[in-house]
């Protein structure tokens, strides 16, 4: 029995006979009450810079405006706990940033609002996934009897990652017209989720020289600097028109005017280059020869030019990120759009940047990293990506590692012990709900992991002793002082926590936790004795550096063979924590429609009380470490918690539909992954308006590339398992390990490789295959 999956009437899906073009989303028809929906799903990125499918010219009607560049916050005062002690004094938030995508229109005089207009006919937008690019059409009778069809095309170049590009095409239907472009770039934004309601921008300067135009900007208390720019072309009949543009400027703002008369049947189009300037990426002394000269040779290239690179730079990222789906639409659709956020949010360039849960689609959770990329996304750029992409992800964490240890010591711990972050922007702890903030400390074990399985996946022993190591001394330093000595129990324990499933707070003894200390502290030991053997030179640096000692290790030693996890011998169980037994142990089978989500309809009081997991706990730690449990324990662990499960947190249905798979239970495998990767296509939590769930869309490609064809890397050696869902023909993808590219192929008949690169060896249903440039088929 599992939870059933919430119905909405609402929904943005298409039901699969609808879905006649897999690389891409479309919403026909114009519905006001969609809009806000609407502008998560078609949100666009780059990796340096995002935003939500906001119009371009003005809009009356609902909207949530947001642009964002990457890596640019605010320290926002929190409105609780602040004046406790070790409690952050600040929530950081991704800054909404000022806007360069507005053009205002005017078609004889009359402003062009999609809320005001008198008819809205032919409306139509597309995200084409597959080249990377926004388009949007409609047909429109104004107020004044103008009927004008429109055409637009945006994206934000992966080649060009400061700029992006818009085509705003308008073609007068019934006469001749006169039509006026507005194209602007503005700073006078707010953000919707500002605690005191606050301005984070300080506006410093506005000007425009031709059809060049920019407004530098910076944040207050964080000092980023920003640059908005735009240059502008006029086209008609897909001629440049030599038009001098009217300069309107303002405190905040620069709007260019350009105006033209329209015959009946004639296009024109306006297009618009911009982007930002970031002080973290480049020189605020030279913003503005930069800016010019950056779009200055984009304009020389042409808006079709731009086009084409963007559709070869995303024919390289799909070229080892697809995933293909035959027999599926549906899925097919979704599994696409989850890789493509994915990739379009976090590029790997920068070891500064990290991946927040909404990415440039809102901001709900400030932006900030959680310990969900160690967990879940870090595992996506390891096997689609290049190295040095996810390795950039641990290199951010190596660059927090101070950080960390101060945030440990605030409360409390002492000899270079780090406990990361539970949510961050610079590596300071900006989250203050105490129950999480000082309680969630599993997010150290997450952090350990990734070292690890970047290790074991690429064979870098490099990057340990560089790097992994000096972080992975310092979190066991953490977990040495985090566990006490029980009388009791005559084992150590660790008391107030709470785990994964954060329906159960300040517990003690949580099993994920405590299984993932035991596992770190044994983890660090082992590959400390290994980089003496091997590197003593690195070894005898880093013992310098740390101050690690012999005697330390032999405590980490002792706790980790003492360490207490729960367990029920009547019932052969692990449990979720010391208490789990005393609840009353019903199912959600048993829970009232009415009931559900129990985060939007019971007390928390309640909700501790009850059986109810948000997301994996136990389960979670089985999925980090399922090599350590047999077929059978793993089964009999998600037969028993996977009923109680409600999966009220985006993270849960995807891991649970790989533990599914791996324990032969197909179709609860696929029901799973289909909530999991339609989450957001389908507004299954209601709650699309505030954004898309970007950290969960990792295990799109998860489900599939560990559930379905069952590859989990153990020391070192590929292993397949495949288990078909019923509804697919076939699936296959291709996975980058250890400088090969191997092709993998599924099917109701076994499973296909083919391999570039040096000879490999797998394993597939047990058996040992050494694969070599060629096509292997195997059952």
């Amino acid at each position: 029995m599992g939870s059933e999956i919430p119905k909405n009437s609402n929904r943005m899906e298409q039901k699969d006979e609808e879905i006649n073009d897999e690389w891409s989303v479309t919403e026909e028809g114009f519905d006001p009450k969609r809009q806000l929906a609407a502008e998560s799903i078609f949100s666009l990125g780059n990796g340096a810079m995002g935003q939500r499918a906001n119009f371009e010219e003005s809009y009356g009607g609902d909207t949530f405006t947001g642009s964002y560049a990457a890596g640019v916050y605010y320290p926002d005062k929190t409105k609780v706990g602040w004046w406790k002690i070790a409690y952050p004094e600040y929530y950081a938030k991704v800054l909404n940033a000022p806007s360069w995508i507005g053009i205002g229109v005017e078609i004889n005089g009359e402003e062009l609002d999609l809320n005001k207009v008198n008819e809205v006919s032919d409306f139509r937008r597309e995200l084409n996934m597959k080249e990377g690019f926004l388009k949007r059409s409609f047909e429109v009778v104004l107020q004044n009897q103008c009927r004008i069809r429109v055409n637009i095309v945006r994206f934000l170049s992966m080649k060009r990652e400061e700029l992006g590009a818009i085509r705003y095409e308008i073609t007068p239907v019934n006469k001749a017209m006169k039509i006026t472009y507005k194209p602007t770039v503005d700073a006078g934004i707010k953000n919707n989720d500002a605690h005191w309601d606050e301005v984070f921008w300080e506006t410093q300067d506005c000007g425009a020289s031709g059809d060049f135009g920019f407004v530098k900007a910076r944040t207050y208390k964080t000092g980023f600097e920003v640059l908005t720019f735009m240059r502008n072309s006029v086209f008609l009949n897909g001629k440049q028109q030599a038009l001098t543009a009217e300069k309107k400027i303002g405190a905040k703002s620069v709007s260019l005017l350009y105006r033209l008369d329209v015959r009946p049947g004639e296009s024109c189009s306006l297009v618009k280059l911009g982007g930002y300037l970031v002080s973290l990426r480049s020189n605020p002394s030279a913003f503005y020869q930069t800016a010019a000269k950056l779009t200055e040779e984009a304009a020389e290239a042409g808006f079709e030019e731009l086009l084409a690179e963007q559709k070869q730079a995303w024919q390289q990222i799909w070229a080892h990120s697809d995933i293909q789906i035959k027999g599926d639409p549906k899925a097919q659709q979704a599994v696409r759009y989850n890789i493509f956020q994915l990739n379009q949010t976090y590029t790997g360039k920068h070891p500064e940047l990290n991946i927040g849960p909404k990415g440039f689609s809102g901001e709900k959770y400030g932006g900030s990293t959680y310990w969900d990329t160690e967990a879940f996304c870090f595992p996506f750029y390891l096997s689609s990506r290049p190295p040095e992409v996810a390795r950039n992800l641990l290199i951010y964490r190596y660059n927090h590692l101070q950080k960390a240890i101060e945030n440990a010591q605030k409360l409390g711990f002492t000899e270079g012990a780090a406990l990361y972050p539970m949510v961050t922007m610079n590596g300071e702890e900006c989250h203050n709900e105490w129950e999480i903030t000082f309680e969630e400390i599993h997010r150290n074990g997450a952090i350990a992991y990734a070292i690890y399985n970047f290790v074991n996946y690429t064979g870098d022993e490099n990057y340990l002793a560089e790097n992994g190591l000096e972080v992975l001394v310092a979190i066991s330093r953490f977990w040495a002082q985090r566990v006490n000595w029980s009388k009791l129990k005559n084992q150590f324990v660790i008391l107030g926590v709470t785990g994964p499933n954060e329906y159960e707070n300040n517990v003690n003894n949580n099993f994920h936790t405590n299984y993932i200390a035991r596992w770190c502290l044994k983890y660090t030991i082992e590959q400390l004795q290994k980089l003496n053997e091997n590197n003593k030179t690195a070894y005898d640096y880093l013992l310098r550096k740390t101050g690690i000692s012999g005697a330390e290790t032999e405590l980490w030693k002792r706790i980790s063979e003492q360490i207490y996890l729960p367990y029920s011998e009547p019932l052969g169980m692990y449990l979720q924590q010391d208490g789990f037994l005393d609840k009353d142990l019903k199912t959600v089978a048993e829970l009232k429609a009415t009931d559900r989500p129990l985060n939007q309809k019971w007390s928390w009081d309640r909700i501790l009380r009850s059986p109810y997991i948000k997301q994996a706990d136990v389960l979670q730690c089985i999925y980090f470490f399922e090599n350590d449990f047999t077929p059978d324990v793993v089964k009999k662990h998600f037969d028993f918690y996977e009923p109680m499960t409600v999966h009220e947190s985006s993270l849960s249905p995807g891991l649970h539909s790989i533990l599914a798979a791996h324990t032969g239970q197909t179709d609860k495998a696929y029901e799973l992954f289909l909530r999991s990767v339609r989450l957001d296509l389908d507004d299954y939590n209601k709650e699309l308006k505030e954004g898309l769930h970007i950290t969960s869309m990792a295990l799109a490609r998860l489900c599939i590339v560990e559930g379905f064809a069952g590859m989990k890397v153990i020391d070192g050696i590929l292993h397949f398992k495949s288990l078909l869902p019923e509804a697919w023909e076939s699936c296959s993808f291709k996975m980058i390990f250890r400088e090969r590219i191997l092709e993998v192929e599924v099917s109701k008949n076994g499973m296909e490789f083919q391999l570039k690169g040096e000879p490999l060896d797998i394993v597939l249903n047990g058996e040992k295959l050494r694969l070599k440039e060629s096509k292997e088929k195997r059952t």
